[in-house]
């Protein structure tokens, strides 16, 4: 009887207050809802709408579709670390999903999003060129092919600037067979980097500092011959001047 009693006073409360229990939405009606959201400008809102429709199971093709666009949302948001992290995910638990072009694609896009400047760390331009290329490779004719090739000589080139960066401060502040370490690795790892004669300066100058006369001259020369109209050509002949 008091449990009745107790069950009564609860329903009637209720009534009182006019509360009402929700209905629980559909996986595929919180999916729409996310597509709303997205198409408005409502990233966070459209994440834990997708998330939703991922956390609920509902099919396999429903969840896949969920984490895809969950980093959509992470990409178009600049939330870069979030959407590279997403889309690592999706092609680790999708390996051969129709989507699976263009998850590569973002993905490089998300890395070449937080590349840094030459003087700071570089993981995040290597890793973009490396999913440009993973995409490349599997996809030779992609949409944006001609953006990828493109994007694949900046990137490369940013590196090899990064590599004369080091290089040179190795050389400027005393440590010129790191300095020759990093400036012979450029010349072979970026044949097409085209500060070569900037780089040719440094690597003699690091020649000289450890007494390889005859590699300086060679590197000095170089410039001389491939670059007479370089800007180095007068700083290479003062250094030559050293050479016995």
């Amino acid at each position: 009887m008091k449990r009745l009693t107790l069950l009564l006073l609860l329903s009637l409360v209720l009534i009182a207050c006019g509360a009402r229990v929700e209905p629980q939405k559909a996986p595929h009606e919180h999916f729409v809802e996310g597509e709303v959201f997205f198409e408005s400008g409502l990233y966070d809102e459209a994440i834990s709408a997708w998330e939703k429709a991922r956390d609920a199971y509902y099919s396999p093709e429903l969840t896949a579709l969920s984490e895809f666009w969950i980093a959509e949302a992470y990409l178009a948001s600049n939330r870069y670390v979030e959407a590279a992290t997403a889309y690592e995910d999706f092609l680790v638990q999708h390996p051969r999903h129709e989507k699976t072009g263009d998850v590569l694609y973002s993905l490089s896009m998300a890395y070449y999003h937080q590349v840094l400047s030459i003087d700071r760390d570089q993981t995040a331009t290597r890793n973009a060129l490396t999913a440009f290329a993973n995409l490349k490779r599997r996809f030779p004719d992609h949409p944006n092919a001609h953006e990828i090739s493109e994007r694949t000589t900046e990137l490369r080139h940013k590196l090899a600037a990064h590599e004369l960066y080091v290089g040179r401060f190795y050389q400027r502040t005393g440590h010129p067979e790191a300095a020759i370490r990093r400036l012979e690795g450029l010349f072979r790892e970026y044949p097409e980097f085209d500060n070569r004669d900037r780089a040719y300066l440094y690597l003699g100058r690091a020649y000289l500092d450890v007494g390889r006369n005859a590699e300086a001259r060679e590197a000095f020369e170089k410039i001389f011959s491939d670059y007479p109209e370089s800007r180095y050509v007068r700083s290479a002949a003062r250094s030559l001047r050293k050479v016995d």
